[in-house]
């Protein structure tokens, strides 16, 4: 039987790197219109999320929004939304996703109580069934189907 990385290779999924932090999260590197950031892979959280601080950063357009956010021990945060961004993780891209900003600073609080660097945002379940995603624990990636 083929290997799971040349299986997903014939059926054009892009290969993309996860590293593992020390506080058990997968961390991934990706570009939010053209501009490079670091994410925590997140399977449960429902929507793709980057900080309110982080606004300005990744040039992002945004709006009101009825969503309440949860996660991490807080719950019933305000967010805003921004439309039409442009989302790539590693040769996997796409136009016009919707990400949800929130305030980031409790995810980072604890990430740096546990001697972690603090991200950006978090990839999220949209993105991966976008992607049609597949993650190999083992090996540490993540693929994403073209």
């Amino acid at each position: 039987m083929a290997s799971l990385k040349k299986f997903l290779k014939s059926k054009k999924y892009i290969k993309i790197p996860l590293v593992l932090t020390d506080t058990d999260h997968f961390e991934i590197k990706a570009k939010i219109n053209g501009i490079s950031g670091r994410f925590i892979l997140d399977t449960g959280a429902s929507n793709t999320c980057v900080g309110m601080d982080k606004i300005d950063y990744f040039e992002m357009l945004s709006e009101t929004s009825e969503i309440k956010a949860a996660g991490a021990g807080a719950t019933e945060m305000e967010t805003l939304v921004s439309s039409k961004n442009k989302i790539k993780i590693g040769d996997w891209k796409k136009k016009k996703q919707k990400i949800v900003l929130f305030d980031l600073v409790h995810v980072n609080e604890a990430l740096k109580s546990h001697n972690a660097l603090p991200v950006d945002g978090i990839i999220g379940a949209d993105i991966l069934k976008k992607g049609q995603a597949v993650i190999d624990y083992d090996k540490k990636c993540l693929y994403l189907k073209k």
